[in-house]
């Protein structure tokens, strides 16, 4: 395995970690104005994941580092060309971040109305951005001859990208009611179970009309092959073993299975993309791969050697910290 493949399997992997980890965060922020009926119960709420959304980001900025300094071309051009989506990703994000730390400072409720909202904003259109992302990475955008993007914001907006769109929405906010089911109790665990036993049929006719749809918009299915191997079938079924864990008030495993779900899914989409980074819908020829888009062989080396020392530590970090704060979050641990 030379360099190049071993950072495209590394950048995979931090996105993978991304989507399972901020995936749940985006749910309860999404669910927040829905399931908190109160102020008290907003607050259980946001404090299930208050230790860790800050955390979870981490993945991200791990991935987008780690994309300019290995495939620096690929940077280029993915941020120049989704410029505007990653402008509104990025306010949103933003917003959602302030949201956390405002929201508590007045009492009124006025004021932590208008910041609950900002949560709910901030985490629903990053999640539906995120699959419209991915949609297009996998479609294939207009990249030229000089691996710049020559299309528009609205190019980006297909019929299928907005289906992927919808897909990845749901499939989050489905994750997210799981993660409430599993970290609060009485009433708020209860109707997090309901919530989630209500999206979990929409999520699947959502995300199969979506597996549909990318046989006829994207190349990934026929390069995978007729058996597509572990990563989409895998998904498949965690996605149906969602269901019955559900209903079996196993939230644990349900809460697995959503997220071997999301996990297997971008695993799919980055299989069907190798060697491949960025599709050009204008030539094949100009598709940007982990060899036209990628830095020196010696800085890939050095990049290397510091995630050999330094991702060890930071999975060892996070790890504890999930164990630290494992407990379910109810009124009691409330400061007044």
């Amino acid at each position: 395995m030379d360099l190049n493949t071993l950072w495209f399997i590394l950048i995979a992997v931090l996105f993978i970690g991304y989507f399972f980890l901020e995936g749940f965060d985006y749910g309860v922020g999404i669910l927040l104005p829905f399931l908190g009926k109160n102020d008290e119960e907003r607050r259980i709420v946001i404090n299930t994941i208050g230790p860790f959304w800050d955390g979870n980001e981490v993945w991200l900025l791990t991935a987008g580092g780690a994309m300019f300094a290995a495939f620096p071309q690929m940077y280029a051009t993915i941020f120049s060309g989704f410029y505007l989506a990653l402008f509104l990703m990025l306010v949103t994000l933003i917003l959602r971040g302030v949201a956390f730390e405002f929201r508590s400072k007045d009492k009124r409720p006025g004021w932590r109305s208008t910041w609950d909202w900002m949560i709910f904003l901030g985490s629903a259109v990053p999640g539906l951005l995120w699959g419209v992302a991915l949609s297009n990475l996998a479609r294939g955008v207009a990249i030229d001859a000089n691996m710049h993007y020559v299309g528009t914001f609205w190019d980006l907006l297909s019929p299928y990208s907005l289906l992927s769109g919808v897909a990845s929405l749901i499939a989050f906010t489905l994750h997210g009611a799981l993660f409430l089911s599993l970290k609060t109790e009485g009433e708020m665990a209860e109707r997090a179970h309901r919530t989630a036993s209500r999206l979990w049929l929409p999520a699947v006719v959502v995300i199969l009309v979506f597996v549909v749809a990318s046989y006829g918009s994207t190349d990934i299915f026929q390069r995978l092959g007729v058996n597509p191997g572990i990563a989409p079938l895998g998904a498949l079924a965690a996605l149906l073993s969602i269901g019955y864990f559900i209903r079996e008030r196993r939230h644990g495993w349900a809460f697995v299975a959503s997220g071997a779900n999301l996990a297997l899914s971008v695993l799919t989409i980055f299989s069907g993309l190798y060697p491949r980074l960025v599709i050009s819908n204008l030539n094949p020829e100009w598709n940007l791969t982990i060899y036209n888009a990628s830095s020196s062989e010696y800085t890939l080396q050095v990049m290397s050697l510091v995630a050999l020392i330094f991702v060890p530590i930071v999975l060892a970090y996070q790890s504890w910290s999930y164990w630290v704060f494992r407990k379910r979050v109810s009124r009691k641990d409330l400061e007044y």
